[in-house]
């Protein structure tokens, strides 16, 4: 299973959200380039990159950061929020992001999205973000009557690079992931999915990495000590 540390960006700081709540904001460090730094040195292969503002206000937001960390480091980055156009897209894969999450546009253009996994394969990653179940959109300020599942299992034919899926409930809280409801995305499709939200101690780890799913991202645990990064890629096999 691989971990992917989280850099979560608004307004060119390195932040942590709880469960989305731009009211209840911690920043990390003034400088997202260092804190990925940090974590490549700290073992990290790849890294979860999130424009907040992009993902609250439609449109990308960090893109100088996100160009700062790049310069950066050499390891693999995938980027969501405010991915919601075409020239969005092929500007960020030419900054050098490997792949980019899509969350909004796949439940208000879903016909969009299929065009962009099928012209850029294996770069667009579906990110479905769920309350209770429902998936969220807009900066997960507002919540559908689709199920998870559901959306899920519409993408699983198309060549998109994998489905990071995140529980809102759990998102920032350090109250432990939902693993049951890992285990039924990633048994409900062939396609790679990605967990995040609720990571805290290594325990979580070694249960996520029962559950079938390909990816853990991990956020405030690792900025605010429950788990070391070196502690987490060894509970996942990938140190």
């Amino acid at each position: 299973m691989e971990i992917w540390p989280a850099i979560d960006l608004r307004g060119g700081k390195c932040v942590r959200l709880r469960q989305g709540d731009y009211a209840q904001e911690t920043v990390y460090d003034d400088d997202p380039a260092a804190v990925a730094r940090r974590w490549v040195a700290a073992g990290a292969r790849q890294l979860h990159l999130v424009d907040l503002d992009g993902a609250r206000d439609g449109q990308l937001a960090n893109r100088g950061s996100v160009a700062a960390i790049l310069r950066a480091i050499d390891v693999p980055c995938q980027l969501g929020g405010g991915v919601r156009d075409e020239a969005t897209l092929v500007d960020l894969l030419g900054l050098g992001l490997t792949r980019l999450v899509v969350g909004t546009q796949v439940l208000r253009d879903p016909d969009w999205v299929r065009r962009m996994c099928r012209a850029y394969p294996e770069r667009v990653v579906v990110g479905i973000d769920a309350r209770q179940g429902y998936v969220a959109t807009d900066g997960w300020r507002a919540t559908s009557r689709t199920r998870a599942v559901d959306v899920a299992r519409q993408w699983a034919g198309e060549p998109i690079a994998a489905i990071v899926y995140t529980d809102i409930a759990r998102d920032g809280m350090l109250a432990g992931p939902n693993v049951e409801a890992m285990a039924e995305l990633a048994s409900a499709v062939a396609v790679p999915v990605v967990a995040s939200g609720g990571v805290t101690t290594v325990d979580d780890v070694r249960r996520l990495a029962t559950t079938g799913v390909a990816g853990c991202i991990i956020g405030r645990s690792l900025y605010e000590g429950t788990v070391t990064l070196g502690e987490a890629l060894a509970a996942a096999g990938t140190a």
